[in-house]
């Protein structure tokens, strides 16, 4: 599902869902200006925020927990790639639990075959 909000130039919404070893895992993504917030999760939870954009004077991005586990790197290690990834400033909240690095992995990879096929919601 993709919505816009505040005419053709605001904020646009993109959601999928898929299921992945076992369990449904929902994307939500906000597109906004220069960047996106990707929201990942099973249940409708906010348990953590990280966000990382490009720099000038490294090659890899700088990112940051807002909010969440300072332990848990998860939605920090996540956003930085995406940035790395697409140049953007990126906000990531990710909330599965990380009980299989495995899930992890399969979640990145699907992220990225959206990137792929929907460019324009990111």
């Amino acid at each position: 599902m993709t919505e816009t909000l505040n005419g053709s130039e605001g904020i646009s919404l993109h959601d999928f869902s898929e299921k992945i070893l076992e369990q449904v895992v929902h994307f939500h993504v906000m597109k906004l200006s220069g960047g996106f917030f990707l929201w990942v999760g099973s249940a409708p939870v906010l348990s953590n925020l990280a966000v990382s954009m490009s720099s000038r004077y490294d090659s890899m991005p700088l990112s940051t927990l807002v909010l969440g586990d300072p332990s848990d790197t998860t939605a920090n290690s996540l956003a930085q790639r995406l940035a790395k990834k697409t140049k953007k400033q990126v906000f990531v909240s990710y909330s599965l639990p990380v009980t299989d690095s495995n899930l992890s992995l399969l979640v990145e990879n699907r992220i990225k075959k959206e990137l792929e096929l929907h460019p324009q919601h990111f």
